[in-house]
């Protein structure tokens, strides 16, 4: 009895996903995209649905921005969101964009000159089922650049974790190196880069809106002092922990306040 709602759900949403892809931008928009050192990016933006072990509905939705090219902190966004949509794979989109459109949106009007100029997503973009990821979905929303860079392998449309797909790691000798994610349909879905020179094993980037595949990658390197982008490193582990401990003990759960870092996340706020 539950299989058609699933069914007729999967079929509103690839309508959804269609109409939306057909607004996607995968070429480079903004003037700061066409300079080798990106000249003019001065903010990049990070988030993530993280969740508490063994619970699957209540999570914590997280926005960080940081200066370019220094990262240092200058706003960070934590809250604790309910999600109503159900797990279907091939559509997170569906269960996460809401909440992480919220946090941009709450920036846009409270601290407009702190809006990220280019937003990273901790999740795929254009590498994925039908071509239309997390980071797409966020970024046609938002009307803001983003790049999906996922930490696992997303097996996908000809893409496996594979002996030849091994020996194209294993040949990555230094960060900034990468190879295609090839689709059996021949077409470049992302990249697989070697972030830092501290870790063999790559992120996967992909194009999310509003920029090209190599400015993607070129983007996620320069973000890089690990193997993870800074800006999707820093958003904060212990927000979801710290937040669901409020909640269950009821006290009143508020968003972290935006603030204006110096450096190790020390507030300087701005109200």
């Amino acid at each position: 009895m539950s299989a058609a709602p699933a069914e007729d759900q999967v079929r509103q949403w690839e309508s959804e996903q269609a109409h939306l892809r057909q607004q996607l931008v995968e070429d480079d928009t903004e003037a700061w995209q066409q300079n080798p050192d990106f000249s003019g990016l001065q903010r990049v933006g990070g988030v993530d649905l993280s969740f508490i072990k063994g619970d699957d509905v209540n999570a914590c939705a997280q926005l960080v921005v940081l200066s370019y090219p220094d990262m240092e902190l200058l706003y960070e966004d934590s809250q604790m969101v309910t999600l109503t949509a159900p797990y279907i794979a091939g559509f997170l989109a569906f269960r996460e964009t809401p909440y992480l459109l919220e946090a941009l949106q709450r920036l846009k009007k409270n601290q407009p000159e702190l809006l990220p100029q280019v937003v990273f997503v901790d999740g795929n973009g254009l590498f994925h089922y039908r071509e239309f990821g997390l980071a797409c979905h966020l970024g046609v929303l938002s009307g803001l650049p983003c790049v999906g860079v996922a930490k696992n392998l997303l097996q996908v449309q000809g893409v496996y974790k594979s002996e030849e797909h091994q020996s194209q790691i294993a040949a990555l000798q230094k960060g900034g190196d990468s190879f295609p994610l090839t689709a059996a349909s021949g077409k470049v879905l992302g990249k697989a880069l070697r972030s830092s020179d501290k870790s063999v094993k790559p992120v996967y980037v992909s194009v999310g809106h509003k920029i090209s595949l190599d400015t993607a990658v070129r983007l996620t390197h320069s973000c890089c002092r690990y193997r993870v982008p800074e800006p999707i490193r820093q958003v904060p582990d212990d927000a979801a922990k710290d937040l669901k401990t409020k909640k269950t003990k009821g006290q009143q759960v508020q968003k972290i306040r935006p603030c204006v870092c110096v450096r190790n996340r020390v507030n300087v706020c701005m109200h």
